[in-house]
């Protein structure tokens, strides 16, 4: 995924499903018969809005300038009892993780998560009854039909919550898009300033006998994005579908390796409590500027009850244990 616009997690789209058609009233009458009894066909349904899962999209850019959304009409019915053709449905491909909710009471309706999974976003009319139906033996020729149901129309927030194994956790600066490139094929943009990644970047891992993992890399939290400090919340709902957190500090950092930890910790649980259920592991990074001594006198201060490893993306250090320590934390 590239940064900047190209990157589309939210879309409000405003959809109308398709009215059904009309049924029929028509009375059959042919040059052998004059007064025959009710033909009139059923109305067809009108067309549904669909959501569609689709691997082949990673955002929702593709929906972001069709604001309205609108599915074809059924036809009505006609005579001998022929029913009239339903309205072509309207499908939306949407990216692995798409939440559809009620932009106006925001109720969650359903999800996607995988791969050709379809839901009806807004269902179309029902097609009339043709008076075929409403023939009885005291009303034989029913002069009558139903008229078909209107469409649905309905506001609807699309959002996208990103699909990965395991989320990459950590302030500006924590060496997080260098790992996803070392590890992955992904090219995220790297620099030496704050907030060099704005949008999320996934990269495929390969691990032994051809396995892999997806790795998602988070922009940067700081202290308060839970209350939208920085980039804010925006993005941290991306890590609520992440099975493992991994979480990065600096070896270099002006806090020490527990206090960091702490406050990204503290962030996510003010987020979202239910992020402290998943795995937590500890990557020290940027370890090729420290001396072994130094790092067995760092290790005593690490957070308890949490696997860490040092590791270095640019010397390629411990990368392949962190690797094993990700794969047995996934449970693949």
């Amino acid at each position: 995924m590239s940064q900047g616009s190209n990157f589309v997690d939210y879309v409000k789209i405003c959809c109308r499903s398709g009215k059904g058609g009309a049924g029929s009233a028509h009375l059959h009458r042919d040059k052998l018969t004059s007064m025959g009894g009710p033909d009139g066909g059923d109305g067809g349904r009108g067309g549904h809005i669909i959501l569609r899962g689709n691997t082949q999209f990673w955002t929702l850019l593709h929906l972001k300038y069709r604001k309205h959304i609108m599915a074809k009409d059924g036809e009505s019915g006609s005579s001998g009892t022929s029913s009239g053709k339903f309205g072509k449905d309207e499908i939306l491909d949407v990216p692995l993780g798409t939440i559809a909710k009620d932009s106006e009471t925001g109720e969650v309706l359903f999800e996607i998560t995988e791969e050709g999974e379809t839901k009806i976003l807004t269902p179309g009319g029902r097609g009339g009854l043709g008076n075929w139906h409403f023939k009885t033996a005291t009303l034989q020729t029913p002069r009558f039909a139903q008229p078909g149901e209107p469409g649905l129309e309905r506001w609807i927030v699309l959002e996208l919550k990103v699909l990965a194994d395991v989320g990459l956790v950590g302030f500006p600066n924590a060496g997080k898009s260098t790992l996803l490139s070392v590890m992955s094929a992904a090219k995220p943009e790297i620099a030496d300033y704050p907030f060099t990644t704005l949008v999320p970047n996934l990269g495929i891992v390969d691990y032994r006998g051809g396995k892999s993992f997806v790795m998602a890399d988070i922009p940067g939290i700081i202290e308060g994005a839970s209350k939208g400090k920085g980039l804010g919340y925006r993005f941290l709902r991306h890590i609520e579908r992440n099975s493992v957190l991994l979480f990065m500090v600096p070896a270099d950092t002006n806090r020490t390796i527990k206090e960091e930890y702490e406050i990204l910790k503290k962030e996510l649980q003010e987020y979202n409590p239910e992020l402290m259920q998943k795995p937590h592991l500890l990557a020290v990074t940027k370890s090729d500027l420290l001396d072994n001594e130094l790092m067995e006198e760092m290790k005593k201060d690490l957070p308890a009850n949490i696997p860490a490893i040092f590791i270095s993306s640019v010397a390629q250090k411990n990368i392949i244990e962190l690797k094993d320590m990700l794969w047995q934390a996934i449970g693949a």
